[in-house]
């Protein structure tokens, strides 16, 4: 009887200190969890960032080869901007955002697309077009790098673009009238 209480007790100790091991183990891998959670919501905000800058780089691009009136460079420049558009990722924003950049990417590929194949004149019209989306897109998301956005009142009753420089060179006219035009605001 006694070797059957001591037995038990044995058991019963054993499985209570696996319960609590088990316990605690999972509470380990809980908080590290969330640590690599945290990380990943991190380096997800990082990459969108990243994204972000990735579009305007290729739309800065696209921007340069129109004034200086290369229609090669801005085809090439305009399927950087389509593919870079085209890998954002909009699930960290919340709804509202979401659907609004939703309608600015598809409308953006769209006009990156016509950019793509197109002869320069064509290419402006459209240009016109990306920048607004480009402009939404920062409006929402926001950008690492301060932009300048100018304003041509000659071209089509008016039409803006972004730059990084104060400086105005238009891309809706290109050389004819390089520096026609105004900074309209800062961002960032």
């Amino acid at each position: 009887m006694k070797k059957i209480k001591l037995t038990t007790a044995i058991v019963t100790i054993t499985f209570i200190s696996l319960s609590v091991m088990s316990c605690n183990n999972g509470k380990k891998d809980n908080s590290k969890n969330t640590e690599v959670n945290q990380n990943n919501v991190h380096a997800t905000n990082n990459i969108q960032k990243s994204n972000i800058s990735v579009i305007l780089k290729n739309y800065m691009a696209l921007k340069d080869a129109l004034v200086a009136d290369n229609n090669k460079a801005a085809q090439k420049a305009a399927k950087m901007t389509m593919e870079a558009f085209k890998a954002l990722n909009i699930s960290e924003y919340n709804k509202k955002e979401q659907k609004e950049l939703t309608d600015i990417i598809a409308d953006a590929v769209e006009n990156a697309e016509h950019i793509s194949e197109s002869p320069i004149k064509h290419q402006r019209e459209h240009f016109k077009i990306l920048s607004q989306d480009v402009t939404d897109l920062v409006t929402i998301t926001g950008s690492k790098t301060k932009l300048y956005q100018d304003f041509c009142p000659m071209y089509d009753g008016g039409s803006v673009w972004l730059s990084l420089n104060k400086e105005i060179k238009n891309p809706y006219y290109g050389s004819k009238m390089l520096t026609c035009g105004k900074v309209q605001k800062e961002i960032n």
